[in-house]
């Protein structure tokens, strides 16, 4: 096992990174970092929870000196993970006297347009307000040297790829270029060839498979029932920490509601329509155990950091089987174990099967003790398999 002092860092980022408490490097870091500081341009693929942030962070620190005009731009999908990483390059610049700002929509501009005047040698931004910058002439981009696209796969799933490209052709060529996802579909390989020169390739694990120390089951109800098996499962579960996640925004509210009303927990809500003020006071509030329990769409399953979550259920089955190896990698990080149950309805079993063929492995279907069950083929531990009459026979198709 190498130690970060192995890996050719800086000594004030040594210093920052010992301060922080971080004590050897994650398998990322430790393979991504030497051909960083090389000036290799990298591609990075591992798990959520792995440490890629620090992966690209601390050799950029290393090789930056302050400067009157931007020299690293890193884009990130969403505005929690843009802050989250605006915090931790503040950490790992501790010893280094680098200014940073961080650029997001759904706050005014006047802030960030002293941000820009301070001279920052960090800039860290969504696509969309970054471009509202450049389209107001408060910001350019021809100076920039480390050119960082963080969670690049979910930037392209929220439909960022047009944007991305407008900001790529705004970097000055002469650039490092470094990709860090949690999974690279086609789309990506595709960016990555017009973006990057020659990337060296650093992909830890399988991009499909959960964290081992995470147990599966899948909990089939009835359709009616949904509600009342998520309100069993939260009263009979001995949680510390529990995210449920929905498909939409319209789900989490229901279901903040219900288990306002009928749980003892302390619940928050986290979605893309709740005013950005909320939204970090709900992720702040999680993460420091004022709220037991967040109801999130997938705008929390990927990248955000959240230690200690115990438990992970699906209020329904995610519609694309790379969901639920996203959500449930908030639970059973850093070689903790955690639990990930999945509320599974008829109407939801070609999707079941996509989530077992993709992660390659069988999740088992559990009952829970001394809940009324309404009947449905699901709970059958052998259902009935339909028999095929013979043609001519005049019969219909019988179930044994």
């Amino acid at each position: 096992m190498s130690i970060f002092a192995d890996l050719g860092l800086s000594n004030p980022v040594l210093k920052a990174v010992s301060k922080a408490g971080y004590e050897e490097p994650t398998e990322i870091q430790a393979r991504a970092i030497p051909l960083i500081l090389e000036g290799r341009d990298v591609i990075g693929a591992s798990q959520t929870g792995t440490g890629k942030t620090a992966a690209f962070a601390l050799p950029v620190i290393s090789q930056m000196i302050p400067s009157t005009k931007p020299q690293c731009l890193i884009l990130e999908p969403v505005r929690e993970l843009a802050a989250q990483v605006e915090e931790e390059i503040r950490k790992f610049s501790y010893y280094r006297p680098l200014n940073v700002v961080l650029l997001h929509g759904g706050v005014g501009y006047q802030a960030q347009n002293d941000g820009l005047n301070s001279k920052p040698d960090f800039i860290i931004a969504t696509p969309g307000r970054l471009l509202d910058h450049l389209s107001r002439g408060t910001l350019s981009l021809e100076s920039v040297r480390f050119l960082i696209l963080d969670e690049v796969d979910r930037m392209l799933d929220m439909g960022f790829l047009p944007d991305v490209r407008k900001i790529v052709d705004q970097c000055t060529r002469d650039r490092q270029t470094l990709f860090f996802s949690a999974t690279m579909p086609p789309a990506i390989q595709t960016l990555a060839n017009w973006a990057l020169k020659e990337p060296a390739e650093v992909e830890i694990g399988s991009r499909q498979s959960p964290a081992e120390t995470v147990a599966h089951a899948f909990y089939p109800v009835a359709m009616d029932q949904r509600d009342e098996l998520l309100l069993a499962l939260v009263e009979h579960t001995e949680f510390k920490s529990l995210m449920i996640f929905t498909r939409t925004k319209k789900e989490a509210d229901t279901l903040f509601s219900l288990l306002k009303m009928r749980s003892n927990a302390d619940v928050t809500v986290l979605h893309s329509d709740i005013k950005q003020s909320d939204r970090t006071k709900a992720l702040t509030g999680f993460r420091s155990g004022e709220f037991d329990i967040i109801i999130a769409t997938d705008l929390a399953a990927r990248g955000l950091d959240i230690s200690g979550v115990t438990h992970v259920i699906n209020y329904r089955v995610p519609e694309n089987a790379e969901d639920y190896v996203h959500r449930i990698g908030r639970t059973g990080r850093a070689r903790q174990e955690g639990d990930a149950f999945t509320i599974l309805s008829g109407d939801e079993l070609e999707f079941a099967k996509a989530v077992e063929r993709f992660i390659d492995k069988k999740i088992p279907r559990k009952k829970l003790e001394n809940f009324d069950y309404i009947y449905t083929a699901l709970l059958d531990d052998s259902p009935p398999k339909p028999v095929r009459v013979r043609r001519g026979g005049g019969g219909k198709r019988k179930r044994r």
